[in-house]
């Protein structure tokens, strides 16, 4: 059983810009972000393909969060740049472990950006 473990995330003003980080214990196919701001249903941010790196974005990250990899270490991370009070959730860690169906999930970090 594949487990995640994620680290970063914090308060910083609007502009600003944070770095989450998830650690896989296992390999996966795909790994990704999703959040979920008080009141609203989780959404999906990015993702990743392990194999060649190709990436997806919600529009409304698209241009401010990159999400990349470290193969080595199976951690994948969220550079999250202009950030806005909006971008303020829970974020939370997935993996697709051996298809495209997000099957293991992390604890969830927390990201505000007040107003």
């Amino acid at each position: 059983q594949v487990r995640l473990v994620e680290s970063g995330g914090g308060l910083v003003q609007a502009g600003g810009s944070l770095n989450v980080s998830c650690v896989a214990s296992g390999s996966t196919n795909f790994m990704g972000w999703f959040r979920q701001a008080p009141g609203k249903e989780r959404e999906f941010v990015a993702r990743i393909r392990w194999t060649d790196g190709s990436k997806e974005y919600s529009d409304s990250v698209k241009g401010r969060f990159t999400i990349s990899r470290y193969n080595a270490k199976n951690t994948a991370y969220l550079q999250m740049n202009s950030l806005k009070p909006e971008d303020t959730a829970a974020y939370y860690c997935a993996a697709a472990v051996h298809s495209i169906v997000w099957n293991v999930w992390g604890q969830g970090t927390q990201v505000t950006v007040p107003s």
